[in-house]
């Protein structure tokens, strides 16, 4: 693939069509990063760059703690990226700069686990290259510096944004750029899990490498079906909000939710909800009553009425209908309040609860919910646009510029950028 010198880029009309797809509306604030990222490439290595990967966010649209029990979820790539200038090379040596942190250098001759790795990102660049190696897929050596624009602690998968662009790179250089993209977010799972340290499901790896907008239905976690539609809801808008609240010292909150899913599953002779159909469990659960607290029957009765939900979101999405899909978000918000239970934790902290509230306030706000895991953490705000910027003045006003986040709807997933 031909380079594109660094002054050239912004004069490009290739590049000007290529910054729209992936970026939207803020495709002109991300003109910059590809000059900078060709710049550093020369600088750092000493040699121009190859190609351009990316690989965007994600956000969970519908679908709130239904995956762990092998249910479906609504959940799209975002345009807020990892952006990486690469080039292969022809050692086994992976080498990725990314600006203000010192350099990662990694053997692929040696991906054994080290405690001392964990929660690095070193770690998840030998956890994927270790996952293609078990599944005999080939990986080789290259040299990258990055750029991330994915906020992170905000609920939008900065870590698998990361994971995805280096399955990414693997898949492309290495492998004709013919693996599947659920096969990359399984490699980017099992390095998340594995070699980082943190438990966690496969939807937002999913979302990320699939791209645009899918359900996914968990019924097998090691062949998940997806099913996607087209986004075509121009005149709304997006925006993830951080409200402040504190993230430590929640596992106990969040352990609790597929804990006490799992727990009415047993009692009904399943091991995850999935197992037990609706109308079993809607039979049985006046007798379950005194047996198992209230409250993990209000959250099996959440699970059922969501994964109705996700398939109602998706629909209305596939046929345009705005009024049915905001419906569908604002039913999954209240559900997750009142059902679900996971707007405040067990220390106390209301700050979603509150930033809810006070979101649902404001004119040009058509839907609401938690984003996420819940307890501390982020909302998930659908806006009308001609709403927008107002919204996101007094949004940035009430939780502060650095905390708001305004997003779109990317259709491509982690990519090599077609220059």
């Amino acid at each position: 693939m031909a380079t594109i010198s660094t002054e050239n880029f912004e004069k490009n009309a290739s590049f000007r069509g290529v910054l729209t797809s992936l970026y939207g509306d803020s495709a002109a604030a991300n003109a910059c990063r590809f000059g900078k990222l060709a710049a550093r490439h020369q600088e750092t290595f000493g040699a121009p760059y190859r190609d351009f990967f990316s690989s965007p966010g994600r956000i969970e649209i519908v679908g709130n703690h239904t995956d762990h029990n092998a249910g479906k979820v609504l959940a799209a790539a975002i345009t807020v990226d990892t952006l990486a200038a690469v080039s292969p090379r022809e050692d086994r040596v992976v080498e990725v700069k990314s600006e203000n942190y010192p350099m990662m250098r990694i053997s692929l001759d040696d991906l054994a686990f080290k405690q001392s790795e964990l929660g690095t990102s070193v770690a998840l660049i030998k956890g994927v290259a270790e996952y293609f190696a078990r599944a005999g897929k080939a990986t080789g050596g290259f040299t990258a510096c990055m750029d991330s624009c994915v906020p992170k602690g905000s609920g939008v998968s900065s870590s698998s944004s990361f994971e995805l662009i280096i399955a990414e790179i693997f898949n492309v250089y290495y492998n004709d750029g013919e693996l599947s993209p659920i096969f990359m977010a399984k490699a980017s799972q099992y390095a998340e899990n594995v070699y980082f340290g943190k438990p966690s499901g496969l939807m937002d790896q999913s979302a990320i490498a699939l791209g645009g907008v899918n359900m996914i239905d968990f019924r097998s976690f090691d062949a998940p079906d997806v099913l996607g539609a087209k986004w075509d809801f121009d005149d709304l808008e997006i925006y993830v909000v951080a409200t402040g609240g504190d993230h430590s010292d929640l596992t106990d909150d969040y352990a609790a939710i597929p804990a006490e899913m799992k727990a009415v599953a047993a009692a009904l002779g399943g091991k995850v909800l999935r197992d037990v159909p609706a109308e079993n469990f809607y039979a049985a659960e006046d007798s379950l009553r005194g047996k198992l607290p209230e409250r993990a029957l209000l959250r099996a009765e959440h699970f059922y009425e969501e994964n109705v939900r996700v398939e109602r979101a998706l629909d209305a999405v596939a046929r345009g209908d705005e009024s049915a899909f905001l419906a569908a978000v604002n039913e999954s918000g209240e559900s997750s309040a009142r059902k679900l239970q996971n707007l405040y934790s067990s220390r106390g902290d209301h700050s979603i609860e509150l930033a809810l509230e006070k979101a649902g306030k404001i004119d040009g706000v058509l839907a609401k919910r938690v984003h996420g895991g819940g307890f501390a953490g982020t909302i998930l705000l659908f806006v009308a646009k001609d709403r927008s910027d107002a919204v996101n003045d007094v949004l940035k006003a009430e939780f502060g510029e650095n905390n708001v986040f305004r997003l779109f709807i990317r259709e491509s997933g982690a990519c090599r950028v077609a220059l």
